[in-house]
């Protein structure tokens, strides 16, 4: 071993609102990066008062303040790869879009976040124009959930044919790859569908009775973004990934948090923080 040698963490940032009852948003993602084993940074966009029942109110943070830990963060830190959750105005979108082509990270993992579990809206109209415009095209992947995907493409995701018809028309807004999540169909398994322009794969996994699903779909989007700052490719970052949130929701299916929809286990096994060559 050299003695000499000096080392960093695998680090992802993720840019979302904050949760104030832990489960879901910067909370989640945090929780998820170092239950991987990966050092996680933040910039919050907004604040939420919610519970495990529902959204009460949202405050955006002030554009300079966002775009303040945006500069902060990546002058300071080599970042490996970025989740983005609620963006909310379409001020901060565009402050996010410019901060990416700025510093260009290798990884982008979009999580257009407009509506919560609990059907709560989290996005004001005039943001979601520019979060297609200025962000699609620089997503390496995009992560809708069925509402998400539905608003978004104008259809009814009932089949599996609907999600894939819809997959295509969001890869024709400019992202690199889709994840349909496929949690809402009926059946005993919980089915995700990854598309990019020359391919389509499936993921599969058992589906469990619990209330327990506020954050799922922030938790699995930063599981994918701290898998790729560890070096995986697109496809098996998404298998880790829905494997670690199958686990997460199985791990607490049985625990009450609260009284509407809990969260899921993030740290049913965490791993320690990996060091890589500086």
């Amino acid at each position: 071993m050299n003695n000499n040698a000096i080392f960093r963490y695998p680090t992802a940032l993720t840019i979302a609102g904050s949760d104030s009852s832990g489960g879901a948003g910067i909370q989640a993602d945090l929780k998820t990066f170092s239950a991987l084993g990966v050092f996680g940074a933040s910039v919050i966009t907004a604040i939420t008062a919610q519970n495990t029942q529902g959204v009460r109110g949202i405050q955006a943070v002030s554009p300079e303040i966002v775009k303040g830990q945006l500069c902060a963060v990546w002058e300071d830190l080599t970042i490996d790869a970025v989740k983005i959750g609620m963006l909310h105005n379409r001020t901060t979108v565009r402050l996010v879009a410019e901060a990416l082509r700025r510093f260009s990270p290798p990884v982008v993992i979009l999580d257009p976040v407009m509506i919560s579990t609990s059907g709560s809206k989290l996005m004001e109209d005039e943001a979601i124009d520019a979060l297609v415009d200025e962000l699609f095209p620089l997503a390496t992947l995009l992560t809708p959930n069925a509402n998400e995907a539905a608003f978004l493409t104008g259809m009814a995701l009932r089949t599996e044919t609907d999600m894939e018809r819809a997959a295509r028309k969001l890869l024709d807004l400019g992202c690199q790859a889709v994840l349909m999540k496929g949690g809402h169909l009926p059946g005993d398994t919980m089915t995700d569908w990854l598309f990019t322009r020359e391919t389509a794969q499936r993921f599969t996994a058992p589906a469990y009775s619990t209330p327990n699903t506020h954050g799922t779909g922030c938790t699995l989007s930063s599981a994918i973004a701290a898998c790729m700052a560890q070096g995986d490719e697109l496809q098996e970052a998404v298998r880790k990934a829905k494997d670690y949130v199958t686990s997460a929701i199985r791990e607490g299916a049985d625990v009450r948090t609260g009284k509407g929809h809990g969260p899921l286990n993030h740290l049913f096994h965490p791993v320690p923080l990996i060091k890589i060559p500086l």
